[in-house]
């Protein structure tokens, strides 16, 4: 018998390997990739393992025009969308939208003089970049930043021509601080900047008309300086929508609300994220307020289960809610979608560089339900691009006036804060409907879904596997106005927490006149679950328990620091040195509102006199009494832990509630040490940025 040699096995073996390969091709390997298996992004060729050079993006799409966005909410997203579809409509320019941080900058410097890069950026929290931006910021901001090819060392993007819109609040320290240092940075590097760079106010309430009073000189400098024509905008639509009659809500493979793949499969993987919620259980529920007529909740998040998801003290739980189904109706009804609400559809991009928002195969129904922020703020150019599918000469005729006239348009749709199918109703009456809106159009134009976020009211030290939420139910009437305002989320908890508690009458509680999908899609959230994830904060305790702390957080402003005490008292119990620990804390009155009221003495018995609690009940007498006020009322205190390196925090209202406190402090300073006023204020400047005067606030 022939000897077999080693180059024989090795051609075997090469063989045999061969043919395993090409037998399991498509069932072990080779499978066509879901792009929601763990991303959100359909579409999205950088997340697709595509490329991460925009260099070679542009060139393989043909574009000329790149408009990339830091967004936290997605308001960002939706102004880069907006820009990119105007920019294509109107001027003829080959647009695309790119995640900042879907691509690398090292090659920024190549981009051509014939292309125009826009960078729409929000600022998040006290002047930070957004998630998806922090790379981008990173690496410009470097001193040494460097580039992938030779350029001018002192100006290496003298070729690049770009343009700057950020979106801000004023009620914030750092206001807009994204685009002004990124435009700044760009500047000194050489790039030159078409039209002054935008600023947003969301505090002011101005973000959209700032917006849109921006736009317009910059898009006249943009065709000056690259020779554009205008032309008349028609609608064009960025999606294809594909009813399918081959599938049917039956079907496994369409998606009725669940995120990526992995949720439709029934299988959840970590990591958990702004991509992928963890549906967690909620293992008790509560009411912290005693009147019939506003609600507060406490809820415990169990996580256990979850594997690898985890918090520490201070960090924020984002929860992704679902619209009510009175608002879904209302919407379906508005734009004549009743009879095919769950009519499985396709949604496919029609430019390569665009994406679907959610994943498809879904239905008109899990695409509103879930996905669609149908709830949320009327967008006046929105209400421009529909006037041409007003289903009357007359609805359009008030259309085009309100969507070109910005004082009718606040007195007629966002003084009384209608959504978008509350807006329609009121032009052309509940019975009329629009059923010409291409569904495209509608995706386009409003928002995704965004999850909530809530500061972490327990601490990670005492119970690491159950996060506490505290959220006050919002439902305001707004003057002048027939409807409720209703918050999309903090009344998606009530019904739960009714439903867990058996509150209500109802199968399915409908709080505020409201129905949600509480046992989610495919009830895969039956037994009182919630989608979550853990957005990582800086807002901290000291690393030394023994450093003194003074918090002030009036209302929900206190669920932050409830997990503080309640961390420093189990350190005091368990043999810690722990120092003063100040709370200045406030409500309406003390037998209706006062949050945790039964839990505090308890912290004081293990604390002892290292806690104290100054406490304003602000209805309770003759004059409103603030923690502003109890702040100036203990400056001797305050000071004395000041002088002793305390950390100071603040949590709640950003609009008047921070910022008086900031100046408050800043007097006490000045007053306590002698010092004048403008010192006083730099002193808490300084403090702000070496990290001891810390916010977490809202507007």
């Amino acid at each position: 018998m022939a000897q077999v040699d080693t180059l024989d096995i090795i051609v075997l073996v090469v063989l045999l390997v061969g043919s395993i390969a090409y037998f399991t091709k498509g069932t072990y390997w080779g499978i066509p990739k879901d792009p929601y298996a763990t991303s959100y992004a359909n579409g999205n060729a950088a997340k697709a393992g595509k490329t991460r050079n925009i260099l070679e993006k542009l060139e393989e799409t043909g574009k000329n025009c790149v408009i990339f966005y830091g967004s936290q909410t997605g308001t960002a997203e939706d102004y880069a969308s907006r820009l990119a579809k105007e920019g294509s409509s109107r001027f003829g320019l080959k647009t695309m939208v790119a995640d900042l941080e879907d691509y690398d900058y090292d090659n920024l410097n190549q981009l051509s003089e014939d292309k125009i890069a826009f960078f729409v950026l929000a600022t998040y929290g006290e002047g930070e970049p957004t998630d998806n931006a922090v790379e981008f910021y990173e690496f410009i901001k470097d001193p040494d930043v460097s580039f992938s090819e030779a350029s001018d060392e002192d100006k290496p993007l003298s070729n690049l021509k770009y343009v700057a819109f950020g979106l801000g609040n004023n009620t914030y320290e750092h206001y807009n601080s994204m685009v002004r240092n990124v435009d700044s940075y760009l500047t000194k590097l050489g790039g030159t900047r078409i039209s002054a760079a935008g600023e947003g106010d969301d505090g002011a309430g101005t973000m959209e008309e700032d917006f849109l009073a921006w736009k317009e000189p910059m898009w006249t400098a943009l065709s000056e300086a690259m020779g554009l024509e205008e032309r008349e905008a028609v609608y064009e639509p960025v999606f294809q929508i594909d009813e399918r009659d081959d599938l049917s809500i039956e079907d496994n493979t369409v998606y009725l609300g669940e995120p990526n793949r992995n949720h439709l499969e029934g299988s959840q993987k970590g990591p958990y994220n702004a991509h992928n919620p963890y549906i967690a259980p909620i293992s008790s529920s509560k009411e912290l307020f005693t009147v019939k007529d506003r609600n507060c909740l406490h809820m415990e998040i169990d996580i256990t289960a979850s594997g690898n998801l985890n918090y520490t003290t201070g960090d924020h739980v984002a929860v992704w809610p679902n619209n009510a189904g009175t608002e879904v109706d209302r919407f379906v009804r508005v734009f004549g979608l009743q009879e095919k609400r769950n009519t499985a559809v396709s949604i496919k991009p029609l430019d390569v560089t665009a994406k679907v928002p959610f994943p498809t195969p879904t239905t008109y129904d899990a695409a509103i339900r879930y996905h669609m922020e149908i709830c949320g703020p009327v967008s006046r150019q929105f209400v421009s691009t529909l006037a041409a599918f007003a289903p009357t000469e007359e609805a359009k005729k008030e259309m085009t006036k309100i969507g070109g006239d910005k004082d009718y348009f606040k007195e007629k749709i966002s003084d009384k804060y209608f959504n978008i199918a509350q807006a329609l109703e009121s032009i052309s009456g509940p019975s009329t409907s629009w059923p010409a809106v291409p569904f495209s159009c509608l995706i386009e134009g409003i928002n995704k879904l965004q999850p909530r976020y809530y500061s972490i009211s327990s601490s990670s030290l005492v119970q690491p596997k159950s996060i506490a939420i505290t959220a006050v139910v919002e439902s305001v009437r707004v003057p002048g106005a027939s409807h409720v305002v209703k918050g999309v989320t903090t009344n998606y908890l009530l019904a739960l927490k009714q439903k867990q508690n058996n509150e209500s009458a109802n199968e399915d509680p409908d709080p505020h006149g409201l129905s949600y999908a509480i046992t989610g899609p495919r009830n895969k959230y039956d037994g009182i679950h919630v989608p979550v994830h853990v957005r990582h904060s800086n807002f901290k305790l000291p690393s030394d328990p023994a450093k003194p702390i003074i918090m002030v957080g009036p209302g929900t402003g206190v669920a932050p620091f409830r997990g503080f005490v309640q961390e420093r008292a189990s350190m005091a119990e368990r043999g810690d040195e722990v120092g003063p620990t100040l709370l200045f804390y406030g409500c309406r009155n003390r037998d209706q509102d006062w949050l945790y009221r039964d839990e505090w003495d308890g912290y004081k018995a293990k604390l002892g006199d290292k806690l104290q609690i100054f406490n304003a009940f602000s209805r309770e007498g003759k004059q409103k009494v603030y923690v502003q006020h109890l702040l100036k009322q203990q400056a001797d205190l305050v000071n004395q832990l000041l002088s002793k390196r305390a950390n100071f925090y603040v949590c709640g209202d950003a609009a008047n509630m921070a910022r008086e406190v900031n100046t408050v402090l800043g007097q006490i300073i000045s007053d306590k040490r002698g010092l004048s006023a403008e010192k006083g204020e730099d002193v808490v400047k300084n403090m702000r940025n070496n990290g001891s005067y810390q916010e977490d606030v809202w507007s």
